[in-house]
């Protein structure tokens, strides 16, 4: 059973999120502020957790970037009201699974999740017996071992978030063709609006910053993007 922690101080969204995900079959713990989410975490890494923003003893935002640092592929959905593009991009760029705005239906939220474990259960069983090994122009490896969820350059471990796992796998599945943005919208993250089109941009942006040294992805401008390491 998953297990998902909630971290929102309103005691009516979270006891009804909660009921509507173990309804669903998952287990679930609430935290109403940050204080209780660090103590939780510290006796028990959960599957997910999904999180608010404005919490009354600090900034939703910069507790999970922070918690990313230390578990980059642990799964996380902001629930919150802030609205703005720039929130929401934000919260993909701190390594967000999903983003989702108050007011919002529970069954809508527990749709997202559920698909996001299915996300996250196909890339685990989609293990490769032979770990692909590429080479970008100036000479440097890149190693995808999927079995262990792995990027290394180089001999050196990257770590990734378990989106950009997700988008590199893509891209590189299909290395030297072009894959347009709602491509990796729909299999990366199983939506295709047009407002998310900049989420991928985001995500590109910080895996090209940890796919250093070497140039591994191209952008065709107004299209997607293009995975130029070449398969030794």
């Amino acid at each position: 059973m998953k297990l998902i922690y909630i971290v929102e101080d309103h005691d009516v969204i979270r006891t009804g999120v909660s009921q509507y995900l173990e309804l669903s079959g998952f287990e679930v713990k609430g935290q109403a502020n940050l204080a209780e989410a660090k103590k939780a975490i510290a006796e028990r890494l959960p599957d997910l957790i999904i999180q608010d923003v404005m919490l009354p003893d600090g900034d939703g935002f910069v507790f999970i970037k922070n918690l990313k640092k230390e578990y980059p592929q642990l799964p996380v959905i902001f629930m919150t009201a802030r609205t703005e593009e720039s929130d929401r991009i934000l919260g993909f760029e701190l390594g967000a699974d999903d983003y989702i705005s108050k007011p919002f239906s529970p069954k809508e939220l527990v749709l997202r999740v559920q698909a996001l474990f299915r996300r996250l259960d196909s890339s685990q069983e989609a293990v490769n017996s032979e770990n692909p090994l590429f080479e970008s122009e100036e000479g440097n490896k890149l190693l995808i071992d999927e079995g262990q969820h792995i990027i290394r350059i180089d001999d050196e471990e990257i770590p990734l978030t378990a989106a950009e796992w997700r988008i590199l796998l893509t891209l590189s599945n299909n290395a030297g063709e072009l894959v347009v943005r709602n491509k990796i919208l729909e299999e990366c993250f199983d939506y295709s609006f047009e407002s998310y089109e900049r989420v991928v941009d985001t995500h590109i942006k910080n895996i090209r910053a940890k796919l250093k040294p070497g140039n591994w992805i191209d952008t065709v401008r107004g299209y997607g993007y293009k995975f130029v390491g070449k398969r030794v």
